[in-house]
Order: C-alpha cells, then sequence, then structure tokens
C-alpha cells in the first residue's frame, strides 16, 4: 500500500495536457488546503521569494493532502540537496529549481532527488515518504511519480536549453519571465518586444526536447501561450488574487 495517488501533475505534462497551478505566497495553511480541493491541478510552495522552512513545508503538504488532489510542487530557494533530502522524507515528490543555468545544474536537481547509483539523495529507511518503512515497493517506484521542473531566466539558461532536455529525469521547464527580462536588461518588463519574443522562442525550443515548458502569468497572456502549446502553466495565485480582489472591491464602493 503506498501513501500516495499517481502524481497526476507528471501524468498530465507526460501526456502534453495542460496543468493549471495556483502559486502559494502567504504561508496559510488553510489557503492551500482551500487551494488543493478547488479544482487546481498542482500548487506551487515558493520557498524561494516567500516565507517558508522545511517545518512549514511539511504542515502545507499535510494541510494539501487534507484538502484535495492537487499536487504540491515546492520551489526551492537554490538547488541544494541537503534540503531536497528531508523534503523527499516527509512527502514531497514534485520541485522546482530556480536559476537553472548549466547541464550541471540541471542534472544536480535531478540527481537530488534519486537515490544512488543515479543520484545522491541520502537514505533513511523509515519516513512519511515511504509510509514509515510499511510501502515495501518504494525503493523501486518511488521516481515514478518524482516530478522535477528546472526555470528558465537567464539568455545563457535559453542557450543550453537543448543539452537540459537530454537530462534523464527532468520533466519541465518553466520560463521565470521576470528574471529573465531583468537579465536581458529590461527590469520590470516582461512585455517588452525582445522578452515575449524571448520566451516564445524558448517554450518552442523547450517543447522540441520532448520536455514540457512552463509559464507563470496572471493575466491575459496566459491563454495565448496555452494556445501556443505551453502545458505547465501557473495562471493564478494567493497573493495576486487577495492583493486584486481586495482593491477591485475597494473600488467598488469608491466614490
Amino acid at each position: 500500500m503506498t501513501l500516495y495517488p499517481r502524481n497526476r501533475l507528471k501524468q498530465r505534462l507526460g501526456a502534453n495536457e495542460p496543468a493549471l497551478g495556483f502559486w502559494l505566497s502567504l504561508n496559510s495553511r488553510i489557503v492551500t488546503e482551500m487551494a488543493a480541493g478547488a479544482g487546481w491541478d498542482w500548487l506551487l510552495l515558493d520557498m524561494e521569494h516567500a516565507i517558508y522552512n522545511d517545518e512549514s513545508v511539511e504542515q502545507h503538504l499535510l494541510a494539501a493532502h487534507h484538502g484535495g488532489d492537487a499536487e504540491l510542487v515546492v520551489r526551492l530557494p537554490f538547488i541544494d540537496a541537503a534540503l531536497v533530502k528531508r523534503l523527499m522524507d516527509m512527502g514531497v515528490r514534485s520541485y522546482m529549481f530556480p536559476f537553472v543555468q548549466t547541464v550541471e545544474d540541471a542534472r544536480l536537481a535531478v540527481q537530488s532527488t534519486r537515490y544512488p547509483p543515479v543520484g545522491v539523495r541520502g537514505f533513511s529507511g523509515a519516513t512519511r515518504a515511504s509510509r514509515y518503512g510499511r510501502d515495501v515497493d518504494y525503493l523501486t517506484t518511488y521516481a515514478d511519480d518524482v516530478c522535477v521542473i528546472v526555470q528558465i531566466e537567464t539568455p545563457q539558461a535559453i542557450a543550453n536549453i537543448q543539452a537540459f532536455g537530454e537530462v534523464d529525469g527532468l520533466d519541465a521547464m518553466l520560463i521565470g519571465a521576470n528574471d529573465l527580462a531583468a537579465n536581458m536588461g529590461h527590469l520590470g518588463d516582461t512585455r517588452h518586444g525582445d522578452v515575449v519574443q524571448a520566451v516564445s522562442d524558448a517554450g518552442h525550443a523547450i517543447r522540441a526536447t520532448g520536455k514540457a515548458s512552463g509559464f507563470q502569468f496572471f493575466d491575459e497572456r496566459a491563454a495565448t501561450l496555452l494556445e501556443e502549446g505551453f502545458t505547465l502553466a501557473a495562471v493564478a495565485g494567493d497573493l495576486h488574487t487577495v492583493s486584486t480582489g481586495m482593491g477591485r472591491r475597494l473600488h467598488d464602493f469608491s466614490r
């Protein structure tokens, strides 16, 4: 008996089907629980820019499991095999790694989620991931549901997309448009023509490798990119929803 159902995010990406995601930044377990049952395919818990540590990640993981079927993806602050080891043991199985620049970076991201001889994950025989040792098939099946996403955020990373596509165990590449714009000399301007073209071109390059392509846009651009063929789609988030929602509601009563 296994602890989790199959990773439907990994399955949808592998089948080239859109997977709609909701970004979690507010460190509210209630919001995580609500979002998990709202119908989203995946949730992104952002350890890079929001206030989460490994203990709070565990709390959100349990809230997500209680709330519904959405797959919880954790975005790491950076490629950290020791942190991934701890998160893997607590039951996290889907990861987003920011600012992946080189093939060595991409390989380490994957290796941090795998046991030797193909990876560097340290072994513990009694963790939540293996149902505290009761899942007798865990060691031979766990990788079937591990999902690894790397972020494309610089011109250097775009140049390495083809090489990233040859890394076994890498499931998807998500274009971080804000950092890409900054690294192209257009800080804060993801609508600059050069950035728009770079996002589209990078998406085509990613899909040419056979990997899933992704984005994070909470506006009208999301529908356009889905039509282009992007499938890993972060289209809403708690911070954005609350901020814009309260502003609109106040405007309704403003004179």
